[in-house]
């Protein structure tokens, strides 16, 4: 899938309000959930016990933290998302978050970027404001919306 060319951060008023062709798919595995929760210290049966899940859970598999697939925006921005290189860009933060349905095991998602707003800022610098939506395969539901600030220097 071609990625979508935003040249640089004087291009970025020219791409508010247009929602952006979805991203590539990527698979959640278990071992993506394990190491994920290795690493935050998230450890809930929903996500890595098997065998429990197939007894006791409503969807009779593990699903993935909700943190887990909001950290992957990212990735699927950069894999959406060609810019010329920039000095520095930083993640500025979430102005808002829903996680909006499960996200199984061995499922498939993928992100629909939509920029909402983009601000000057000093020494060249572009606040952007997106809504970032991700969709589980099969489901017309997202099951993540998302409101992510981002800052980029030239």
């Amino acid at each position: 899938m071609a990625k979508t060319y935003i040249k640089n951060n004087a291009d970025l008023p020219n791409w508010v309000g247009k929602e952006l062709p979805p991203s590539e798919w990527v698979t959640i595995t278990q071992e993506m959930i394990n190491q994920f929760a290795e690493s935050t210290g998230d450890h809930q049966w929903i996500h890595v016990d098997v065998e429990r899940c197939k007894k006791e859970s409503p969807y009779k598999t593990t699903i993935a933290h909700g943190f887990l697939t909001l950290s992957l925006i990212p990735s699927l921005r950069a894999a959406s998302i060609q810019m010329d290189p920039a000095r520095m860009g930083i993640n500025y933060g979430l102005n808002k978050v829903r996680f909006t349905g499960p996200v199984p095991v061995n499922s498939r998602v993928r992100a629909v970027f939509k920029l909402l707003k983009v601000e000057s800022l000093p020494d060249n610098g572009a606040q952007q404001t997106w809504e970032t939506t991700i969709y589980r395969e099969g489901s017309d539901r997202p099951v993540v919306v998302a409101e992510t600030l981002g800052r980029r220097f030239e």
